[in-house]
């Protein structure tokens, strides 16, 4: 999820706001269903017949043929990031198109300075669109691909990501790479929009934490890099039972990154940053959602400026517990982010927490009527924040951040339903949501 806000001062809880990163894919092989516009990537049946599906004017292909060229120049792409060889990632680049073959050099240099461990890219569903066809020629092959990397240091196991390549075949019978951006409209949200899909990058790495920013921008990416060891440090410190994972921020100039969009309204104005999913599979690979990785932090360049060490605990705790799974209760995710936040850190001003909590009691407690609820928790977002605070605050003091932990857990990878959390809520902790609200009211009432 993307997870992410602003706030007006630290104690205001200002908004975030939360968006899906990809959407279900009911099958990789025959939907992928795209965030926006309802466009739908489709293939036919594998018992088609594949010249009645490439239409009368298409020349017979080799399918496997065509499927063991097309491998080897994925191959050959990725092997040259990790080698270091631009050439041979260019090799099987439309030389007459010299933009895309400017692109591809751009990109090239981006890939190399993220020191990726593994790289690979898979074909996934073979495509149809008759306008591509027309303008490629009879040979078109229009492909999802996945692709599959770990950034050394960063990603503690190989993590998949989307996009789609276009492909057509040479006179001497070898495929070119003609387009990389034919599939973006169709593939699910955040797809090709990785930070290194953009214009030039730099990239600053520290233990524990790699920063991406605007090539130039030095400045800016030491400044990012001292912060996210701080929020680093006071993550593993302070997360029930330790964290030894990593943060990757993102701090570019374009709104839009991994599916983080600071073109709406309310994430322009309010929101500081979002941690957006990073998956081990893909959704509808193994599961309908796909299996969450970690995240990555991407910052909104319209509140760069606000960014602080906390801030980034805040997302960096959403990293730590992005693999435990999707469903805990918004009030949980946000309410143990912002409850690190909060935590004395070294370098930062402490915060008054007792008499943040008397606040929270007086202004927000005092005129709700239950915990935050999943479905409206962002159009309350000014109340929503506290409320969820308070409600970890009072479980984390009560029963021990162990507790708070493993309740945390089993919520994320098992709360499907509302019978499911008031089963765990009572296994852990002895009440159910609605009990701790009301526990939250006696405490405020002592």
């Amino acid at each position: 999820m993307a997870e992410g806000g602003g706030r007006h001062s630290r104690h205001a809880a200002g908004r975030r706001r939360r968006s899906r990163l990809w959407p279900i894919l009911l099958s990789l092989v025959l939907v992928a269903a795209a965030v926006a516009g309802g466009l739908a990537l489709h293939r036919s049946s594998q018992d088609d017949d594949a010249a009645a599906n490439a239409g009368p004017s298409t020349p017979a292909i080799d399918l496997a043929a065509r499927s063991a060229a097309v491998n080897e120049v994925l191959k050959r792409r990725s092997q040259a990031v990790l080698t270091g060889n631009e050439q041979e990632f260019v090799a099987d680049v439309d030389p007459a198109d010299t933009k895309l073959v400017a692109r591809q050099r751009v990109l090239f240099t981006n890939l190399r300075q993220f020191g990726f461990a593994k790289l690979s890219y898979q074909q996934l569903a073979q495509q149809y669109d008759d306008t591509i066809a027309l303008k490629y020629g009879p040979s078109t092959y229009l492909v999802a691909i996945a692709m599959e990397y770990q950034i050394r240091g960063i990603d503690l196991v190989p993590v998949r990501a989307m996009l789609g390549y276009t492909f057509s075949r040479r006179a001497n019978g070898t495929w070119m790479l003609v387009s990389d951006s034919d599939l973006d409209q169709r593939l699910p949200r955040g797809s090709h929009q990785e930070a290194w899909d953009f214009g030039p990058v730099l990239v600053k790495r520290a233990p524990r934490v790699l920063v991406v920013v605007e090539q130039g921008q030095d400045a800016l990416a030491n400044k990012f890099v001292t912060m996210s060891q701080s929020a680093v440090q006071a993550v593993s410190k302070n997360w029930p039972g330790g964290w030894n994972g990593s943060g990757l921020v993102i701090a570019l100039d374009d709104k839009v990154v991994r599916g983080a969009d600071y073109t709406q309204p309310k994430n322009a104005e309010d929101a500081l940053a979002m941690a957006t999913w990073v998956y081990r599979t893909l959704p509808g690979e193994v599961t309908g959602e796909g299996e969450r990785a970690d995240s990555y932090v991407v910052v909104n360049p319209n509140n760069r400026g606000k960014v602080d060490a906390r801030t980034l605990a805040h997302e960096f705790t959403h990293v730590a517990t992005a693999p435990y799974g999707p469903y805990a209760p918004r009030w949980m995710v946000e309410g143990a982010a912002t409850y690190i936040e909060f935590l004395n850190m070294p370098g930062q001003k402490d915060l008054a927490i007792t008499q943040y909590r008397q606040d929270v009691r007086t202004k927000y407690l005092a005129k709700a009527t239950g915990l935050p609820p999943d479905a409206t928790f962002f159009d309350h977002a000014d109340s929503s924040y506290p409320l969820s605070w308070l409600a970890v605050d009072y479980l984390w003091t009560r029963f021990g951040s162990v507790e708070v932990g493993t309740l945390y857990q089993e919520l994320a990878s098992l709360g499907t339903t509302q019978k499911d959390r008031d089963r765990i809520m009572l296994e852990h902790v002895g009440m159910t949501e609605a009990g701790l609200f009301r526990a939250l009211k006696a405490a405020a009432a002592a």
